[in-house]
């Protein structure tokens, strides 16, 4: 049986939503003819909230090693908080260790810390052991260069030129890419031709029910995120930002018109927006509540900025009365979230980029209400009306849960070892 090590930065119990992928594969890479491990930094190096029920969902026989990072406290001193910056020379330390006394077959980069993503050559050259890496996000990308500063990233000066410098080095020797979306496999062979030669593959997130159930074993300790008002309660759970002004304005625009012409049914709601920031507890900055307010509709709105744990989610999710996805500005943009979605088996609501994969898998699976960002408002208004209708009388969506299969978490790792063994053989 071949091995895989996987590198992942963040892991469980860290709750972060780059890490989903490789969590919600391990239990099947086995199965198909893969033994994977993984590498991660200790949990005491991540500031990222925690979820010890993560654990639960993972293989007991899967070895998982840490390593270890600088202190956030002392290189951000630096201005650098970066974990894969951070953790940089230990994991070189560490994989090498590993790959000196064990046999891999593959190395398998599953991350947004993409950084690290250029030990990768480093390792195909010492140890000649190929490299796959999980393009989540655009890693280099010139899509913040003419936005204001205030719309930017913290250090972006500073990160977007390391970007700049350490994607060639990682790209010019991958063996692999996977990505969520297409577009970004073609702006990297656009970039660098030489990958139009390296096997690829589009891979979304999987749906993994074995959440479900884990949440519903632990209801009792989870606590809900939200005050339910005696109104009809829909759920957003995820962050915020600026990239999904566009997405708000077209959903808001089309509240605001619907409290106008179908008041007795648009009064009667609350959106609750959860867990919009990245920044430590308590010191979040709202990006929704702001376009509630600026269209005038704040009192039907609230936004939680603090991160809530992943089975908190699931249950907070469980409890309304109907949810609602928003979604980037950017057609690549793909929301990982969307599977549990689907599986709270609740009205669903997606205010999504036209060319977003999320409106293909929706419509594959008649999963829920769609909203294009930049829809009509009369439309917008209709359709927004029709789902208010089903969350009011808790009418289910009709999914069509074979059609659902295909987007499962096995499915999803069937298709990454299709990939794996393309680069092996």
């Amino acid at each position: 049986m071949k091995k895989v090590l996987i590198i992942s930065p963040y892991f469980a119990p860290s709750n972060s939503a780059d890490m989903q992928r490789v969590r919600m594969s391990l239990p099947y890479f086995e199965k198909l003819g893969w033994l994977a491990e993984v590498v991660m930094v200790d949990e005491s190096f991540s500031d990222l909230n925690k979820d010890k029920l993560l654990m639960e969902s993972i293989p007991d026989s899967i070895k998982i090693h840490k390593t270890k990072a600088l202190p956030k406290s002392w290189t951000s001193k630096l201005g650098l908080g970066s974990l894969a910056i951070r953790s940089m020379l230990f994991y070189k330390k560490r994989v090498s260790q590993l790959l000196r006394q064990h046999k891999y077959d593959l190395i398998y980069f599953s991350t947004t810390e993409f950084p690290v993503c250029v030990l990768g050559a480093y390792w195909k050259k010492k140890f000649s052991v190929p490299y796959i890496i999980d393009m989540q996000d655009p890693w280099h990308t010139d899509y913040y260069n003419n936005k204001p500063k205030a719309e930017r990233p913290k250090k972006y000066w500073f990160s977007y030129r390391l970007h700049k410098y350490l994607e060639p080095k990682a790209m010019k020797t991958v063996d692999g890419l996977i990505s969520v979306s297409v577009s970004y496999i073609h702006t990297l062979q656009e970039r660098y031709p030489i990958l139009k030669t390296k096997p690829t593959k589009v891979i979304t997130f999987g749906a993994f029910d074995i959440d479900f159930r884990i949440a519903q074993a632990h209801s009792e300790q989870l606590p809900l995120a939200y005050r339910p008002e005696q109104k009809i309660n829909l759920v957003y759970i995820g962050r915020g930002g600026f990239d999904m002004k566009p997405a708000l304005n077209t959903l808001f625009e089309a509240f605001k018109q619907g409290l106008v012409t179908q008041p007795r049914l648009f009064e009667n709601v609350h959106l609750h927006f959860i867990g919009t920031s990245y920044a430590p507890k308590g010191k979040g900055t709202p990006t929704i509540f702001p376009v509630a307010t600026e269209l005038g509709i704040a009192s039907y709105v609230t936004e939680y900025t603090d991160r809530i744990g992943f089975y908190n989610s699931i249950k907070n999710m469980q409890y309304a009365d109907g949810l609602i996805i928003i979604g980037s500005n950017q057609g690549a943009y793909t929301a990982s979230k969307l599977y549990p979605y689907i599986l709270a088996k609740k009205p669903l609501l997606a205010v999504m980029h036209p060319e977003s994969s999320v409106v293909k898998i929706m419509d594959d699976c008649s999963a829920g209400s769609l909203i294009p960002i930049g829809q009509t408002i009369s439309v917008a208004v209709q359709t927004l009306a029709i789902y208010l209708d089903a969350a009011k009388h808790h009418r289910l969506p009709a999914t069509n849960w074979k059609a659902f299969e295909h987007y499962t978490a096995f499915a999803m790792t069937q298709k990454q070892v299709e990939l794996f063994n393309s680069v092996t053989e």
